[in-house]
């Protein structure tokens, strides 16, 4: 066994005891290559400030328990309740047979990836463990023009022991077609918990995706997420991710610009309080031109918390007339906060704009003194410039049913870090 891998013959018990489907061969090969790699470590450049250890002794004492199967109690303040939106819903790693048949949508179509297969894809280690130990996925394909937002539930719960779940999405948009969709992540209970999902967009010439990523699990949870797109000629990607939970959390977010005229934007917010871990890996190629991407990451931390963004464009030769933008502004409400920003540029042809920035800073007293002066008390007055921060990025959500629920959960997120963080 790898030093950073698992008991090969306790992920074999797991794996035997997945359902005998099609994704049966790509679970023994994945599970093989996860073997041989392990786990990410710091000493790898891409993880030098994410230290899976968390990860790894749940993923152990998970195995060792016997690989144990947990259903969430049901959330009654879950967005597919109070979203208007065709929802999907995966529970602990297992499809909602329900959701999946009442799913009806023209233009749109979904199965589940056991009948329609996996798609192969430049695995990671963390993709390939979510393949060995995948109870099944969801296959979205999308024809036309949908009318209602797709929604995507990830609900997990861990209550007396702990638990490990893989969710995998693939999405397919064909030529011209256009949707918006809603990737959730929620959980619960007072065990231990690690979620690992995987999410493959692929659009067509002339398609249009509106994508919105939302991770409020439980503060004691942890979740690793990799999501790779690939645009063709003029397709549009707009993209919004909001990290508000989780002990432990990464996201790698791949985007490969392989056809002329294409453009994607993407932004996200993070609010980290005590004890909290939450970083974000973008990574952008232009492989062709001219084309565009622009990115601005903005973080907001207080307590003892750590933060990572690192950002990275690559224009490959030929991508003549690519307009590359990337940006990362942090605010740290405390003395202990920590975040660690890396923006990058490869550029490996003429003819190209280009440009990156970071911010790292605290409120401005000024402006605080205004508002004291005005007759608010500090906590209400940083409260204040604290959401006039997150605004930037919140209304820039594409899509706007989300709007309300994004903004509600981020303002009562900014109230409980002002109002029981430490400093």
């Amino acid at each position: 066994m790898n030093d950073r891998g698992l008991p090969m013959d306790a992920l074999q018990r797991a794996l035997s005891a997945l359902p005998a489907t099609a994704l049966a061969p790509q679970r023994a090969r994945a599970l093989q290559k996860f073997q041989d790699s392990g786990f990410p470590e710091v000493r790898h450049e891409d993880w030098k400030y994410t230290d899976l250890s968390p990860v790894i002794e749940i993923s152990k004492k998970w195995l060792e328990a016997g690989a144990p199967a947990h259903r969430p109690a049901a959330a009654t303040d879950s967005p597919a309740n109070t979203i208007d939106a065709h929802w999907l819903v995966i529970e602990n790693g297992q499809i909602s047979a329900h959701r999946l048949q009442a799913f009806e949508q023209q233009g749109v179509s979904v199965a589940k990836l056991s009948d329609s297969g996996l798609s192969e894809t430049a695995a990671s280690p963390l993709e390939d463990l979510n393949t060995a130990l995948l109870h099944d996925g969801l296959k979205i394909t999308v024809t036309g023009e949908a009318q209602k937002p797709i929604g995507i539930l990830v609900s997990d719960g861990a209550n007396s022991s702990v638990g490990v779940s893989q969710a995998r999405v693939d999405i397919e948009f064909s030529e011209g077609a256009s949707a918006s969709i809603i990737e959730y992540h929620a959980s619960s209970g007072s065990g231990a918990h690690f979620a690992n999902s995987v999410v493959t967009l692929k659009l067509a010439s002339n398609a249009v995706a509106r994508y919105v990523r939302v991770q409020d699990r439980a503060r004691h949870h942890c979740q690793t997420g990799r999501m790779t797109v690939s645009l063709q000629q003029h397709a549009k990607l707009e993209h919004a991710a909001f990290d508000l939970g989780g002990q432990l959390v990464r996201n790698d977010l791949f985007i490969d610009i392989a056809g002329a005229g294409a453009s994607a934007t993407f932004n996200g917010l993070y609010i980290a309080g005590d004890g909290q871990h939450i970083d974000n890996h973008t990574r952008v190629d232009h492989s062709v031109g001219p084309a565009e991407s622009r990115q601005e990451y903005r973080g907001i931390l207080k307590g003892k918390a750590r933060c990572v963004w690192n950002g990275k464009a690559i224009v490959h030769e030929g991508a003549d007339g690519t307009d590359a933008e990337q940006a990362n502004h942090n605010l740290l409400l405390s003395r202990k906060a920590e975040i660690d920003a890396k923006p990058e540029l490869e550029i490996y042809t003429d003819d190209v704009k280009c440009s990156h920035g970071t911010t790292v800073g605290q409120l401005d007293e000024t402006a605080l003194f205004y508002l004291r002066a005005r007759g608010l008390d500090k906590q209400h007055a940083t409260r204040v410039m604290t959401h006039a921060f997150a605004a930037e990025i919140i209304k820039q959500t594409p899509i706007a049913v989300l709007h309300d629920l994004i903004a509600g959960k981020v303002e009562a997120r900014i109230g409980k870090l002002s109002e029981t963080e430490s400093e």
